[in-house]
């Protein structure tokens, strides 16, 4: 690898990295190898961006980002997790534990059979959408939503008894796939539906958190470049508005009157703040990279922790049955006042796992329920946002197995939710996905990707990742180091 440290230190070429995500901290470590002298500025008093954890009174953490590690095979982030001996575990419990729209718990044997049909649609989907990605077969109104119009009828026929009641419990858990991007089952292209593929191989949850992992990845970072915490990015004036002597990117800050400059910027910043700030570049952005960043949809994925002094569901119940792994409760009709749209509920405990198990429920929401929670929340203090959100979700985890109106075990002990959807520094919402509507799906990610070198502007994250790894931690990784070797590539002169 080249490297630039012969040179003197300050003819060095100098970058700044806008955001201590994955995306920055791996474009740093890059840059720092090839001898590059590396600033990164970062908006809040931490690093991590969307990768960071809270912690329950009884000491567990919670990872209020990312979850799961998308795919096994050739996955750097699954490396770094067996590196750091970080617990994760991908062996969920085969029974299938599903609540009808009346709140009665299905047959496991049918429940199985029901999800088995919704993910072989989902496949298939996407098989489907990968095989015309080159043409225009595919209608770009068409969703997700109408493929499983379309597939239920064919695998559920009129001569099947209670076949009605059938398709409709499909249908209904179409719904999850929101949880999967933060956003409607209605509203996911299909056209594009092969863009939200993930890594070959398993999907694994993060047992014992992603701090870790990110200690791994942000630990060059934090011995070679400089950290500017607390530093929030206003404006990007690129080189061609500096004065023809210098030639330089400036960045303008908040609460300061004097720019940052360096030699080239990449910018890691989410897909929702580009969306919010676009009128913060100088020179405007090419019209074709604007319109790739309002093109591509932005999720608005929360989560709400739910710990209990004792896990009560894996007490059997009168019928001898304990819940372990996930649990769907569909188009609940039973929760008018507190869910009079019926959002379909989605939650896996965390207590039945070999390692870093504690006895708590994590409830996923998105789309407009997302929307719902997190306004409703911020008017309230942290004590009446916790009574809320029991209110909110106790007529999901009381039809548990094991559950006992009024035992000490039943009652929570804490609730931890994140609010991704108020928080400007993340764009407003959490990881790009690919809404109907859309034309260019993989061209405007190409775009993204490619960012404005001839004004030293690049950009990285998630959302310019390599198509395999779009909205995923191991998508930003591969992206920060991406534009690095551009970066580096443009000052050698070669590809790197």
């Amino acid at each position: 690898m080249d490297r630039l440290e012969t040179l003197d230190p300050s003819k060095r070429p100098h970058i700044g990295i806008v955001g201590a995500g994955f995306a920055g901290l791996r474009c740093a470590d890059i840059l720092l190898r090839y001898g590059f002298r590396v600033t990164i500025l970062e908006g809040r008093s931490r690093i991590g961006g969307r990768i960071y954890q809270e912690s329950l009174p009884n000491g567990h953490l919670l990872d209020m980002g990312a979850n799961w590690i998308h795919g096994t095979e050739d996955n750097p982030i699954m490396d770094l997790a067996k590196e750091t001996e970080t617990s994760t575990t991908d062996e969920w419990a085969e029974q299938a534990f599903v609540f009808d729209e009346g709140g009665d718990l299905l047959d496991p044997k049918d429940a199985g059979e029901y999800t088995t049909m919704m993910w072989e649609i989902i496949k298939e989907a996407s098989e489907y959408s990968r095989a015309n990605q080159h043409g225009s077969e595919i209608d770009p109104e068409r969703t997700l939503w109408d493929f499983f119009q379309e597939q239920v009828p064919k695998r559920i026929s009129e001569s099947e008894k209670d076949y009605e009641k059938k398709r409709k419990v499909v249908l209904q858990m179409a719904d999850l796939w929101g949880a999967f991007v933060g956003s409607p089952v209605h509203t996911q292209s299909l056209k594009f539906f092969w863009l939200e593929e993930c890594i070959e191989g398993e999907n694994i949850f993060v047992t014992s958190s992603y701090r870790k992992i990110l200690e791994s990845v942000a630990l060059p970072a934090l011995e070679g470049a400089k950290i500017l915490l607390n530093t929030v990015v206003t404006s990007i004036h690129g080189k061609s508005t500096a004065p023809l002597t210098e030639k330089r990117v400036r960045l303008g800050i908040a609460n300061s009157d004097q720019p940052l400059e360096f030699d080239e910027v990449v910018l890691t910043t989410p897909l929702g703040w580009l969306k919010k700030n676009l009128t913060a570049f100088h020179p405007r952005l090419p019209e074709r990279l604007s319109q790739a960043i309002q093109n591509i949809g932005y999720g608005c994925l929360e989560k709400i922790y739910i710990s209990f002094p004792e896990p009560f569901w894996l007490n059997p119940d009168e019928e001898g049955r304990t819940y372990t792994g996930f649990c769907q409760w569909l188009s609940p009709n039973y929760s008018s006042e507190t869910n009079p749209n019926r959002w379909t509920k989605e939650v896996v405990e965390l207590a039945s796992v070999k390692e870093g198990g504690h006895p708590t429920l994590l409830f996923y929401t998105h789309g407009d329920e997302s929307r719902y929670v997190t306004s409703s929340l911020r008017s309230m203090s942290r004590e009446k946002g916790t009574e809320w959100l029991i209110g909110f979700f106790k007529p999901y985890y009381s039809r548990l197995p094991g559950f006992v109106e009024g035992d000490e075990s039943c009652v929570p002990a804490a609730v931890v939710w994140t609010d991704w959807l108020g928080d400007d520094l993340a764009g407003n919402g959490s990881y790009a996905n690919f809404q109907k509507g859309l034309r260019e799906g993989d061209k405007d990610v190409e775009v993204m990707r490619l960012g404005v070198p001839e004004e030293g502007v690049w950009m990285a994250g998630e959302h310019t990742a390599p198509f395999l790894g779009l909205g995923t931690s191991t998508g930003a990784y591969w992206s920060g180091e991406g534009v690095a070797r551009r970066v580096a590539g443009k000052v050698l002169g070669r590809d790197v």
